[in-house]
């Protein structure tokens, strides 16, 4: 573990970093010239800044230190895509997955070592949560999956997805200040709109969302939409009500504009019914949105599996002639325990 009394450089702002500087009797402009290595060119060690001094690179680290994340082991899936676990500098593991498919190359992160919700159907919710993931390590994981993208398949990745290990928005300084350095143009410069946030729902947080204006795409884990069948396998519901959400996504598009992506993973006999999917709809009329019905994947701690496929089917087309955009999203990744709601490390920090 690397020593404590080492400054994480990543987390200082440019202003604490040109004082840094200031202090060191180093000029200003060295100060842009670290920033710049950390972020756009995403190094790895002081030792890798080589328009600086050797004496001001020993300097750097004697006091201060980059907290990267490695790639601590890669599975590969018959479908192409590619599950990391991700060491971090304390020793914890998080997970990570690269989905490519015909048109994007989409990066999945996590931002919390486990998950403090205990959703009963994902792997997750059934870990501890342990902290939360700083913005420099979530960023390193989408540095780390890009490489992983043009090393094995020759194209840079196109989208993020914020709905790996954890709840984003129980972590939102670190996961907004992430998107803002991986949007930046002296960070990775990526588009606001290639990135998605996903929430199991937590109606306050949403409606800070909107007070802050953000410019990033916002999904909901919704999967019932009923408070009853909701609470049952979501415990959140309990001060999360669905009236509740509802008021925080009409607030939330009130502010931003931005239309909102319901996730509905259809469980077999459970939410599976066109009574549920008439439920759906109602609450789709609330804001602007698409829903995406995802395939279950089934994992050792529960007993749902996923609906049947003309169950699916059934449901899909009762959305569509509601008038709702409704997309039916096939699992990836399932032989690695890399899709959705399977990610739970194995692997011993």
């Amino acid at each position: 573990m690397q020593s404590t009394k080492k400054i994480d450089i990543r987390a200082l702002s440019p202003e604490q970093l040109a004082q840094h500087f200031k202090d060191m009797g180093e000029p200003a402009f060295r100060a842009k010239q670290v920033y710049q290595w950390l972020w756009e060119k995403s190094a790895r060690s002081f030792e890798e800044m080589s328009n600086l001094s050797k004496d001001l690179r020993k300097k750097l680290d004697d006091g201060y230190t980059i907290n990267t994340v490695e790639i601590s082991n890669a599975q590969f899936s018959n479908d192409h895509t590619i599950k990391n676990a991700f060491r971090l500098y304390d020793g914890n593991i998080v997970e990570g997955v690269l989905i490519p498919t015909e048109d994007r190359m989409t990066a999945c992160v996590s931002s919390q070592v486990g998950c403090s919700l205990t959703c009963k159907f994902c792997a997750t919710g059934y870990m501890e949560r342990k902290r939360n993931l700083n913005a420099d390590e979530i960023y390193d994981q989408v540095v780390l999956i890009d490489q992983q993208a043009k090393q094995n398949y020759n194209i840079p990745l196109t989208n993020i997805v914020y709905m790996g290990m954890g709840e984003p928005l129980l972590n939102y300084a670190n996961v907004l200040k992430s998107i803002e350095r991986i949007t930046a143009p002296d960070g990775l410069n990526m588009s606001y709109k290639r990135i998605t946030v996903s929430t199991a729902g937590i109606a306050k947080m949403i409606k800070k969302l909107g007070d802050d204006g953000v410019k990033f795409n916002l999904a909901l884990s919704l999967h019932a939409a009923n408070d009853e069948k909701r609470h049952e396998i979501m415990p959140i519901t309990e001060h999360n009500s669905l009236t509740a959400l509802a008021e925080a996504l009409k607030y939330y598009f009130q502010k931003t504009k931005n239309p909102v992506t319901y996730e509905y993973i259809v469980f077999n006999n459970f939410n599976d019914e066109i009574q549920d999917a008439m439920e759906l709809a109602r609450f789709c009329k609330h804001v602007p949105c698409k829903v995406n019905i995802i395939e279950y994947n089934p994992i050792q701690f529960a007993d749902f599996i996923n609906a049947e496929g003309d169950k699916i089917d059934a449901f899909a087309a009762y959305l569509r002639k509601q008038g709702i955009t409704t997309n039916i999203r096939r699992s990836r990744g399932k032989d690695i325990d890399a899709a959705c709601g399977q990610l739970a490390v194995k692997e011993k920090g």
